[in-house]
């Protein structure tokens, strides 16, 4: 959604902007985007073959809540894990490189993550409490 939709940045800028210096830059920048977005719909597959694999399992206990936390806790995950490697420790990119405290953003980048999986974490248990299942 911020690299497209919202066109606030792209996955690969450089320092902190991410205007395209060419029409070459920009597709170069698409490809990336695009190669970062097919790479996020693999992981996508994957999760939904591994959840329906789980959903087989004898004793497996389904719930609404369930899913919903485990989508917000992936979310979340995903967050962090992009925003720590790509805003901070590679600096490839920002989420508001124009802003005037691209910084800021990238940390509320990073505190949605942890706020995604610690409500995605209390929906599973919620879910997994009121469906019978054991705690984990």
């Amino acid at each position: 959604m911020l690299h497209q939709i919202l066109n606030w940045h792209h996955l690969i800028c450089t320092q902190w902007t991410c205007q395209p210096r060419s029409i070459a830059d920009l597709q170069r920048k698409n490809v990336m985007d695009g190669y970062f977005h097919l790479g996020t719909l693999l992981l996508t597959l994957a999760g939904c073959v591994a959840l329906f694999r789980a959903g087989g399992r004898p004793g497996a206990h389904w719930s609404g809540r369930v899913f919903a936390g485990g989508l917000l806790a992936g979310w979340g995950l995903f967050n962090l894990v992009e925003g720590i490697i790509d805003h901070h420790l590679l600096q490839i990119h920002h989420v508001r490189p124009r802003s005037p405290n691209p910084l800021a953003w990238d940390l509320a980048f990073l505190a949605s993550g942890v706020l995604f999986l610690l409500v995605g974490g209390a929906l599973m248990r919620a879910g997994a409490r009121q469906s019978g299942a054991p705690p984990r």
